[in-house]
């Protein structure tokens, strides 16, 4: 583009001079003469490449991967869930977090638990659905990966708690 409006206004000047030479001009030319002409917009048209198809749906191993949408989400709901369960038994059976580790009576509950919650996320990922298209207002889906994240940061607390003290932290 712009190497047409510089040979577009050279032309003009070189008309202009001949012109000026041959007296049919004057010698001064205005600044509106030598401005380049206005061309109309050029529009194309493109091809229609037919609908969009949707994104392809993660295989296991992409979704399982570090870097997967899988790992952080389902560590992090089943780190909400044990938080809540360890807080719960230790007020009413008073045991602490290590203690109801220890002891194995619970190990089927969790074993359980935890492979329910992980096919129940893994599902929707495995379909193609991701967790931020579903989100909205306060429940998003970065607020759910964040409470993930300080509900394992809680379950450690609780461990080092009891672990320094010797006392479970939800004393009855």
């Amino acid at each position: 583009m712009a190497t047409m409006v510089t040979a577009s206004a050279a032309s003009s000047l070189a008309f202009a001079a001949t012109g000026a030479r041959a007296g049919r001009f004057p010698a001064r030319v205005p600044a509106a003469g030598l401005a380049p002409r206005r061309r109309a917009p050029l529009v194309r048209a493109q091809a229609n490449k037919g609908p969009e198809k949707p994104a392809a749906s993660p295989g296991l191993w992409d979704a399982l991967a570090f870097s997967g949408p899988a790992p952080d989400r389902i560590n992090g709901r089943l780190a909400m869930v044990g938080f809540v369960s360890a807080l719960a038994v230790e007020a009413s059976r008073g045991g602490g977090l290590l203690s109801q580790a220890g002891s194995g009576s619970g190990l089927a509950w969790f074993v359980a638990t935890a492979a329910v919650l992980s096919v129940a996320s893994l599902v929707p990922v495995l379909k193609g659905e991701s967790a931020e298209a579903r989100s909205g207002g306060v429940m998003s889906a970065d607020a759910e990966l964040w409470n993930g994240r300080f509900a394992m940061l809680g379950l450690v607390a609780l461990a080092v708690t009891e672990y320094i003290t010797g006392a479970p932290f939800v004393n009855v």
